[in-house]
């Protein structure tokens, strides 16, 4: 199949139902079709292309990607719904359609990108791309984007739009089709590690990384934005990125999502509260490295190097390490080898149907989080309490956290009951933050993809500028 001929409300529609999503439809190809309109009234290129890039939900291990731990984790049928043509001046021009908002620059290795707002993701995006295949990109693009994922909510929506940047200037510019691409990023799973460093800032093999949008995260979000399976839960370990096995959903069981209004935006104030839990463990390994233990990488790798590894890591931070003393290294230590050891745990659990088993894992790692992780605030506590008093099988926060989302897991059928009830419970409780809340169902989506054609026509463009 091709890119789409006309990119219609209805053909959107069609090639959205064709990508496995089932909800929202017509939201989602309305949003296509105002892309597209966008780009024809700025003369835009008519040889386009458009994809649909989902936010992500983390079903279990918080703060455990980047440690080299595992994670379970679904793509949610809600994202980012984005249009991109060819330039061959140089230069990129990108619209935000929901902020009214554009960003316009050259390909540039060192492009200064400003911090704290939306272009901080794409035009990082842009200048990775550009250090890292210098003789690829040189055309430029126009492109235009909306969404129906709420903003900072804690479900990926900024990587989500890293990973649609990089699509869309990847494939006009022929980057995947480079010697240097194939050496380096192999499969789906290895671009989603590749695509971490462009937020995280590291190098990935000869891929030469830069400062990255700031924040100390993993691959998490971006495994599971391109490798999920509709209906299904995806088992990952990270460093590298390794999938375990896919976990059906059972029938008739959805997510409910509750956003809670905190802003969880990693670019914004909570950058440092997350950052802090990310350099916790930067400091128990440099505390392994320097009482001479190893020179393993990942804390991960040092807990699986000796049955003793634990308390000789433990005897190696007696006295804390850098900026943090030994109670803080203490707990965040603990929360990760206990996160971990459940996760295996509570997906053999999920796939042999015992959801009341499921449950309970689930709320030993809520508890953990608010107890040693120390990531939760007082909305996302009282939303995973109450969804489990309204009848949720299991609930728990989930992303970076500070603010964000909360999801429970729930019967179909009782969702028009529990919404609602979620929802005004929550309002009471925090009437500061109803106008920022948002609550709506999801089944485990399907993978990032581009808007395809099933009659193999090429794509050119939007016939109905008015």
């Amino acid at each position: 199949m091709s890119q789409l001929r006309e990119l219609t409300p209805e053909t959107a529609a069609t090639a959205l139902r064709a990508g496995g999503l089932r909800q929202d439809i017509d939201t989602k190809a309305d949003l296509f079709s105002r892309a597209a309109r966008h780009l024809t009234a700025h003369g835009a290129n008519a040889d386009r292309r458009a994809y649909f890039v989902p936010g992500r939900i983390e079903v279990l291990g918080k703060h455990t990607d980047y440690c080299g731990g595992h994670s379970l984790v679904a793509a949610v049928e809600r994202g980012i719904c984005l249009v991109a043509a060819p330039r061959e001046d140089g230069q990129i021009r990108i619209h935000a359609l929901d902020l009214d908002d554009t960003v316009h620059f050259a390909w540039d290795p060192e492009l200064d990108v400003p911090t704290g707002s939306w272009p901080n993701y794409p035009m990082t995006v842009a200048r990775r791309l550009a250090r890292n295949f210098p003789d690829s990109c040189r055309g430029g693009a126009d492109i235009a984007f909306a969404g129906d994922l709420p903003l900072a909510s804690g479900m990926s929506s900024s990587s989500a739009l890293v990973i649609a940047t990089y699509r869309a200037l990847a494939d006009i510019e022929g980057v995947e089709q480079t010697s240097a691409f194939a050496a380096a990023v192999g499969d789906e799973l290895s671009l989603a590690e590749y695509l971490g460093t462009h937020e995280n800032g590291q190098s990935y093999g000869a891929l030469a990384g830069d400062r990255g949008v700031g924040t100390f995260g993993g691959s998490e979000d971006h495994t599971a934005i391109l490798c999920s399976q509709p209906d299904h839960l995806g088992q990952f370990s990270y460093c590298p990125t390794r999938r375990k096995r896919h976990v059906l959903v059972p029938g008739g069981w959805v997510f409910a999502l509750g956003v809670s209004g905190v802003v969880a935006e990693k670019t914004g104030a909570a950058q440092a509260l997350y950052n802090r839990a990310a350099l916790r463990v930067r400091r128990l390994v440099e505390a392994w490295h320097a009482a001479g233990e190893g020179d393993q990488v990942y804390l991960a790798d040092i807990l699986a190097s000796a049955p003793d590894a634990g308390q000789r890591l433990r005897a190696a931070t007696i006295d804390g390490h850098g900026e943090y003393g030994a109670d803080e290294l203490e707990l965040r230590l603990r929360h990760f080898e206990a996160e971990e050891a459940l996760i295996d745990t509570a997906a053999t659990e999920l796939a042999a149907g015992d959801l009341p088993a499921f449950g309970a894992s689930v709320s030993r790692s809520q508890q953990w989080s608010e107890q040693m992780l120390g990531n939760q605030v007082p909305e996302t506590v009282m939303l995973a309490q109450s969804a489990r008093d309204h009848g949720a099988v299991a609930a728990s926060a989930f992303g970076a956290g500070f603010g964000g989302c909360v999801w429970a897991l729930i019967d179909a059928a009782a969702a028009p009951e529990f919404l609602p009830a979620w929802a005004a419970g929550y309002h009471a409780g925090f009437p500061d933050r109803a106008a920022a809340s948002h609550f709506f169902t999801s089944p485990a989506g399907p993978s990032a993809f581009e808007l395809r054609d099933p009659t193999d026509r090429p794509y050119i463009g939007d016939p109905d500028p008015s």
